[in-house]
């Protein structure tokens, strides 16, 4: 003992820290091969940041590298500032992690740092009967006289963001970027489908500032402290959620005293109504979940559900469509037999179900490039994934949608619509396999309003535009922004292709 002493002793200060800190490193690198156990993934990782570095500069090498280790097993591991990761490349292993085989077994994250972000009232964090009770009481938001009423507002959204695209691709001969001009269109839908006339255009642009704040903090490294990404991002949610309460406040006051519907907060707020006036009658209190502010973060969720997924979706479908023609021409000649742009008139629910061609290329680019590739989750206890491996309370699980997409369909790296027609039915029969919208408790409850809009988008943009790729090197490599998205944001030539529009307008 005296020789550990006086070994001590000898040490210089900074010998003294430079020890402890050697310390942490091997009592850190110790815990997290615990934890891996037999799993392939890094042999060492840094203290603290871990992998860090390499997922926030490189996001698609660092879950392309993760697929690549779980190749053999389904499964890998990885360190992330703090956090042990497991990676589930394996459909029917995900399947155990959405459908939660063991109660309370693991709870959706949606973000590893998601509920500081996202605020505390997010159905993403809701469990047991409580987020039963609330997924029951949004309902009447997606019946079909609901999803009816949406049709008819996102498609006069996209017809004039199409002749505004057209308007300016015709005065600069330069290709044009989608992305920026895609994100922007699908945050007016959500708006107007989401609070309707209740967001008023003033507060449009701020809100819009706000949304985009709010993006870019989610794609960074979870530091709350004034001028970093992230605290300006969770400030900007504060301040759309308080902006969404608003909207909520009149709505309620609207449905109350009898008012049609006109915007998804109408319809749940005209259930509520009904709710509330019947727990006055019977002298019970009000129904859950009822307060401006709550009611808020969850229209928040829709509206983060219903942009960036579907920014990605409808990007992928231009270059898609764009690199298979005959995938195109098949659209436009489906399309043409059931609408005509000449008509004046929207593209009805009925029309909307006869293009039956048309929305198994909605389907197949959503299975080829799902655009939420990865749904974290955390496990609240041990969990025995397979006989020899059990996932250690506090791991951030990511079962990987986009791994799963290409398992079991025939020839899965080819795009290929037919896949999904009656004739073939993989669509059924891998539908386990098809996980773009979540599966269990918390599968996406707007999943047919997000295949009605790529379904409409598809349609108008191939009837009314001629377009060509920009295709560079590397154009359509993976990027995450934060959902995937083609690399050059999808640049493109446009020109008008109809002799004229649908005159219509949201007045």
């Amino acid at each position: 003992m005296d020789y550990y002493y006086s070994l001590l002793s000898s040490l210089t200060p900074t010998q003294c820290i430079m020890s402890f800190l050697a310390l942490l490193l091997l009592i850190q690198q110790f815990t997290y091969w615990n934890k891996k156990r037999h799993l392939p993934g890094p042999a060492f990782v840094l203290p603290f940041l871990g992998n860090a570095i390499s997922l926030v500069c490189n996001p698609s090498k660092f879950w392309e590298d993760q697929a690549a280790f779980a190749r053999r097993v389904g499964i890998s591991a990885n360190y992330v500032i703090g956090k042990f990761i497991v990676f589930i490349r394996s459909s029917e292993l995900s399947h155990l992690i959405f459908s939660n085989v063991r109660p309370d077994a693991f709870l959706l994250v949606g973000h590893p740092f998601g509920k500081k972000l996202f605020g505390e009232h997010n159905l993403i964090y809701m469990f047991g009967q409580d987020h039963k009770d609330l997924r029951r009481r949004i309902a009447p938001n997606f019946t079909l006289r609901a999803l009816s009423t949406y049709l008819s507002l996102q498609q006069i959204i996209i017809l004039e963001h199409l002749k505004r695209w057209e308007k300016m691709c015709a005065s600069d001969k330069t290709p044009t970027s989608l992305r920026l001009l895609v994100r922007d269109m699908n945050l007016e839908t959500s708006q107007t489908v989401i609070v309707g006339p209740y967001l008023l255009q003033h507060a449009r642009g701020k809100f819009k500032s706000d949304y985009t704040l709010f993006n870019v903090g989610l794609m960074k490294l979870p530091i709350d402290l004034p001028g970093f990404a992230f605290r300006n991002a969770r400030l900007a949610v504060e301040r759309l959620v308080q902006t969404l309460a608003v909207c909520t406040r009149e709505s309620k006051i609207r449905m109350a005293e009898g008012g049609e519907p006109s915007c998804l907060i109408d319809f749940w707020m005209q259930e509520q109504a009904k709710e509330v006036a019947a727990a006055q009658a019977a002298g019970r209190p009000p129904p859950l979940h009822s307060e401006d502010h709550e009611i808020a973060g969850h229209l928040f969720d829709f509206l983060f559900a219903a942009q960036d997924a579907s920014t990605s979706s409808l990007l992928w479908s231009v270059t898609l469509l764009d690199s298979h023609p005959h995938v195109l021409s098949k659209v436009r000649e489906e399309v043409s037999r059931i609408w005509s742009p000449e008509s004046d008139k929207l593209i009805t629910a009925d029309q909307v179900r006869e293009m039956k061609y048309t929305q198994a290329v909605a389907r197949e680019v959503l299975r080829y490039r799902a655009p939420a590739t990865l749904v974290p989750h955390i496990a609240v206890q041990d969990f025995p994934l397979t006989e020899s491996y059990t996932i250690p309370k506090g791991t951030i699980v990511f079962p990987s949608v986009y791994e799963s997409s290409f398992q079991g369909f025939s020839e899965p790296d080819r795009f290929d619509p037919e896949r999904f027609s009656e004739e073939r039915q993989e669509g059924q029969v891998y539908k386990r396999n098809f996980l773009v919208f979540g599966a269990g408790a918390h599968q996406c409850v707007g999943q047919r309003y997000a295949l009605n809009h790529l379904v409409l988008f598809i349609a108008l943009f191939a009837t009314l535009l001629d377009f060509k790729r920009d295709r560079t090197d590397g154009c359509d490599d993976i990027t995450y922004s934060p959902t995937i998205t083609p690399k050059d944001g999808c640049k493109v030539f446009l020109s008008k292709r109809c002799s004229r529009y649908p005159n219509l307008s949201l007045e």
